[in-house]
């Protein structure tokens, strides 16, 4: 069901998720067949990536791409011994306020790699972009490990989820904005995937971040995340997911179905793609799938 061994030379078995974070420093690089030397690829290739990035986005709904983002909000400074960290509302889409946090380690390089960490689902709707604070206990929290990388790291809630979380029952919220959202043309996996998008723009002109060095890194809902926005946007120059490759196909075979949730499922998807070929759209950057 997970396709690590299929994107990488060698698997590799991790003690703990934080070692990502390591390895993701390091800017490891892929071995992929259609590379020519390391970091290289064909301009029939690129131009192939290309055309399949746009059929990608034209999967994901009505997507607000004419919202001109407003300057962000910053609700408060929290002053620790090794970092500060922003709470912010970000503007991203129009339609909503995006709670976000970034912190900003002292010990960094002037300027310093860019990191977008994106919070898991788990059922938690109630933790959102925490979970880099706080961890959980399949996940200890990054924040430690940022810092002490000097990664200036940005998280916002997603859809549904921590401040944006607009019902009592939070499956009941995610369901909800799925079916308005159908209904409006949208669609909520495309919807969190343009925040997340808004998101690495903001992170990039922040003048502390060097936006030639942006990174993506997940877990579970927040792996998937990562890789699709990998795909999308080549500014990310890499990507660390951890326990959510999950192989279309098998996913199907396997009658695992009720295993993600109403967000996962963007319609016609495996007509047009199935998961290495959207995989395939990160080639030749840094990246590195976990499993745990």
């Amino acid at each position: 069901m997970l396709l690590c061994e299929a994107f990488s030379a060698k698997r590799r078995s991790w003690r703990t998720p934080a070692a990502l974070i390591v390895s993701g420093a390091a800017s490891l690089r892929s071995s992929f067949a259609k590379t020519g030397k390391c970091g290289q690829i064909s301009n029939s290739f690129a131009q192939h990536q290309n055309r399949r990035r746009k059929e990608l986005w034209g999967l994901l709904g009505d997507l607000p791409w004419q919202h001109r983002p407003t300057p962000p909000t910053l609700m408060s400074i929290e002053k620790h011994e090794d970092y500060n960290l922003e709470r912010l509302v970000l503007d991203l889409n129009g339609i909503e306020p995006v709670p976000a946090l970034l912190l900003i380690p002292h010990k960094r390089q002037v300027p310093a790699p860019g990191l977008l960490f994106i919070h898991w689902h788990g059922g938690m709707y109630d933790l959102g972009k925490e979970q880099l604070l706080r961890g959980v206990q399949a996940q200890p929290p990054y924040a430690p490990i940022c810092v002490q990388k000097g990664l200036v790291t940005l998280a916002i809630d997603s859809w549904c989820f921590g401040e944006r979380k607009h019902e009592e029952q939070g499956t009941i919220g995610e369901e909800n904005a799925y079916k308005l959202m159908l209904w409006r043309g949208q669609l909520l996996y495309g919807m969190m995937i343009f925040d997340e998008l808004r998101a690495l723009d903001y992170l990039a002109s922040r003048p502390e971040v060097d936006s030639q060095r942006l990174g993506a890194l997940g877990m579970s809902m927040g792996a998937t995340k990562s890789w699709w926005l990998a795909a999308l946007d080549p500014r990310l120059k890499t990507c660390m997911d951890i326990c959510c490759l999950t192989d279309y196909d098998e996913l199907i075979n396997n009658g695992s179905l009720k295993e993600h949730g109403i967000y996962y499922y963007v319609p016609s998807l495996i007509k047009h793609f199935r998961t290495a070929d959207i995989n395939e759209l990160i080639v030749p950057r840094s990246r590195l799938s976990g499993i745990l």
